[in-house]
């Protein structure tokens, strides 16, 4: 597994890397605080760690850009136990965000759950996308009905039995043909 460590304190980290080359981890080379996101896409590690005295806005922010367009799990070691710095750096995508110091023994486990906890949001925010894309499919199914409706003097299920007609026909899903009808609609005024 390859680990990339961003590390924006004065304190060395030759022992945070050595535990992790000894838990088997891959060290990527480190990372200063600023240009996070393209360090991932071009270093593609499979796990991010940073050690922060304290989460800036700058780093929640690359943590939220990172979350949004390369999303990894994140670990973040800080000396900061600020209740609000820690929602605002698990709302960024840390996974795990651990107080105080780190024994060596304790750094398998807590990548172990940082990985655990950032498949499982990957799978509800992949959820979420799927539900809301049937929901804007619905609307369009519902809006192409309602125009076949009004257009074609159609009551509600001759109006579905020709979008599902049509959508046998060209061998396309429902809600494709209700799309081409919109912009069809749309494009006749």
């Amino acid at each position: 597994m390859r680990v990339l460590l961003v590390n924006d304190t004065d304190k060395p980290i030759a022992d945070l890397q050595k535990a992790l080359r000894q838990a088997g981890y891959e060290v990527l080379p480190q990372v200063a605080g600023g240009g996070l996101l393209k360090a991932v896409q071009d270093l593609q590690p499979d796990v991010v760690i940073l050690d922060v005295d304290s989460p800036s806005r700058d780093t929640l922010e690359q943590l939220s850009m990172l979350n949004r367009y390369a999303p990894r799990p994140v670990v973040m070691f800080s000396a900061d136990g600020d209740e609000a710095l820690i929602r605002d750096a698990v709302g960024a995508g840390v996974a795990a965000y651990v107080v105080d110091g780190l024994a060596p023994a304790r750094l398998a486990p807590i990548l172990r759950v940082a990985m655990a906890r950032f498949e499982q949001q990957s799978h509800v925010r992949q959820r979420v996308d799927e539900l809301e894309q049937k929901l804007l499919d619905r609307k369009d199914i519902d809006r192409a009905k309602g125009l076949l409706m009004d257009r074609r003097g159609l009551s509600e299920t001759e109006a579905y039995a020709a979008l599902r007609q049509q959508a046998m026909k060209q061998g396309l899903k429902l809600a494709d043909v209700a799309r081409r009808i919109l912009a069809m609609a749309d494009l006749l005024g």
